[in-house]
This record gives structure tokens, C-alpha cells and sequence, in this order.
């Protein structure tokens, strides 16, 4: 499998499996398929598992930890994040690092390579909204401690979900120390669907440009939109919900793909895999039969510019 490098993390498989379809985020599965699905994740060439305790309760996490029984393979590295919010800076270290803990308990194992925070960074604090964590905060407190958990060797770097409010994520992106990885919404859509709060600056494009400016490691999430570039949603979602929006859409993309002679699926990861900024495209895979339909579509190598613009043009996109 094509490797690719993830900014000071180093060189890294060009996809990543993520743990929202092993913790069914995104559709019912079993936890032996999910086990399975890791282990075959791996012997395809996938050297990065990205979790996190937000995937089902953890569900992700004990599947890998069930899938290698507390032993990682040679090579094979894991990120893992924390739901971090607006707590008072005093408390960070100690939530950080309960958090990393419980982690490493579930996947049986002592040492992340990668730990994320997982909440959008924001301009300001928003009352109410667990999902935010404040550039001030970032830089008093989250910043100091991720870095503190470096050098006492529990993680080997750090990074942030780079979604929402780009302007204060690019703050964060540019100040040194810099995040080593950030993941960014990467997709034909330029669009974050429902992980952008309404009326939130969210530019993807944005994003990923300035992340590839400042040498950050681009992890590349929503290839698929939550299932908005493929053939149908695996899941209730109400009409009015954003992903249907997007669904809709894509649909003279769906008609592309056909045209093309592959899934749209397949296409949507491809067109990822080809974007210039992304390093590594996380997978929301929840067995084996979407993570061999990936797997192909890495195989089959990046799209050419002139193929890329007429998907780009089928949904009106300039992303």
C-alpha cells in the first residue's frame, strides 16, 4: 500500500481505519466483524488505527484491543483522542491524561502514538456546548499539557480535529508547537455536513490549505460524507438532517461514478486519495466488504487532474 508522510508523525499507510464504523457509528455491525475487519485492515498494509472513547461508548477501542490481544502488530500505530469541552484549565492535565489512561486500558495497550482533542476549536467559549474548546483554553492549558504527555513518553505526538470555526483552527495550526496531525474534512463536497454547529465558519478548503502551510499532517476524514457520496445511508437520519442534504446533492455524482464504471463509494476515497493536502484518509469501514471496497480503491491510484475537475463539477464543488 502506497505510504505516505503524516507530518512529524512520520511515514504512515495512505489509509488510516477509523473506529466509527467499528464502534457503529455509522450502521449496526458485530464485534467479531469489527475484529476481523481490523485484523484485515492490517494484513492489506493499514498501519494506522485511529479510535476514540467517543466511538461507541469505547466499543471501538476494545475491539482492537480484542483484535491483538494487548500486542500490536510490527509497525502498526494507534491515535486515540479525548472529549475534552471548556473545563477549568486547571483540571485539563488531569482530564487529559484520565482519559488517555482509560484509552490505553481498553485497547490493552501502554502507548498512543497519536492523541487528538477531540472537540472543535473555537474563537470563543460557547456556554453550553461540551463539543467546544476555546483558542484560549487551547493555548493556556490543553497545548501545555499534550505536550507535557510527550515528554514523559505516554504519547508520541499530538493533534486536534480541525473542523469547525477555521479561522481559530488555523490560529491553532500556525502557532508553535505546532499540532504533528490534524484531521480535516476532506471530501468532494467541501462540506462538514452536521459536525459544523449552524452558523459556524467552516471552510474545509480553508483548512486543509493552511494545515499543508504550516506543515501539519493531514489526516483527511468524511471522504464519503457519513454516506452522503454513496449509493444510499446505512441508517435512519430525518429529512431535513444535513447529510440528506448532501445526499441529494451528489446525486449527478452517483451518475459520474456509474459512468466512471466503479462504486461511488470507491470514487468518493479516490478523489480523497488525490487530493494534494491529505496525507492519510480515515476510514469509517464496518467490515470487511466496505474495507476491501476502500482497500481497491487506494490500489487503483490517484485520479488526473482533468478527472478530478469534472467530479468537481458535477456537484458545483470547487473543493
Amino acid at each position: 500500500m502506497e505510504r505516505r508522510t503524516l507530518g512529524s508523525v512520520g511515514e504512515v499507510s495512505v489509509l488510516t481505519l477509523g473506529g466509527g464504523g467499528l464502534g457503529q457509528v455509522w450502521g449496526p455491525t458485530t464485534r467479531q466483524e469489527a475484529v476481523a475487519t481490523v485484523r484485515e485492515a492490517v494484513d492489506a498494509g493499514i498501519d494506522l488505527i485511529d479510535v476514540a472513547p467517543g466511538y461507541g461508548d469505547g466499543e471501538a477501542e476494545r475491539v482492537v484491543g480484542e483484535a491483538f490481544a494487548g500486542k500490536l502488530p510490527a509497525g502498526v500505530r494507534v491515535s486515540t483522542k479525548c472529549g475534552l469541552g471548556n473545563p477549568d484549565p486547571f483540571d485539563v492535565p488531569a482530564f487529559l491524561e484520565k482519559s488517555l489512561d482509560d484509552s490505553l486500558t481498553r485497547m490493552r495497550i501502554s502507548f498512543a502514538d497519536v492523541f487528538l482533542l477531540h472537540n472543535h476549536v473555537t474563537a470563543e467559549a460557547e456556554p453550553g456546548a461540551p463539543w467546544a474548546t476555546p483558542v484560549s483554553l487551547f493555548v493556556e492549558a490543553v497545548r501545555p499539557a499534550l505536550e507535557d504527555l510527550v515528554r514523559r513518553g505516554r504519547i508520541g505526538s499530538w493533534g486536534i480535529t480541525a473542523v469547525a470555526d477555521t479561522a481559530a483552527v488555523t490560529e491553532v495550526l500556525g502557532a508553535a508547537p505546532t499540532p504533528a496531525a490534524a484531521q480535516c474534512v476532506a471530501n468532494l463536497l467541501d462540506s462538514a455536513g452536521e459536525l459544523a454547529p449552524a452558523q459556524s465558519d467552516t471552510r474545509p478548503a480553508e483548512t486543509l490549505a493552511a494545515a499543508r502551510r504550516h506543515g501539519v499532517g493531514v489526516m483527511g476524514i468524511r471522504a464519503v460524507q457519513a454516506g452522503a457520496l454513496t449509493y444510499g445511508i446505512d441508517r435512519e437520519l430525518p429529512p431535513e438532517h444535513p447529510i440528506m442534504a448532501d445526499f441529494h446533492r451528489a446525486e449527478p455524482f452517483r451518475a459520474l461514478a456509474r459512468e466512471f464504471g466503479e462504486s461511488a463509494a470507491s470514487l468518493a476515497h479516490r478523489y480523497a486519495l488525490s487530493m494534494p493536502e491529505v496525507d492519510t484518509v480515515v476510514l469509517g469501514v464496518k467490515d470487511r466488504a466496505e474495507l476491501r471496497e476502500c482497500v481497491a480503491a487506494a490500489a487503483a491510484g490517484r485520479l488526473r487532474p482533468d478527472e478530478m475537475a469534472t467530479i468537481r463539477a458535477a456537484v458545483g464543488s470547487g473543493g
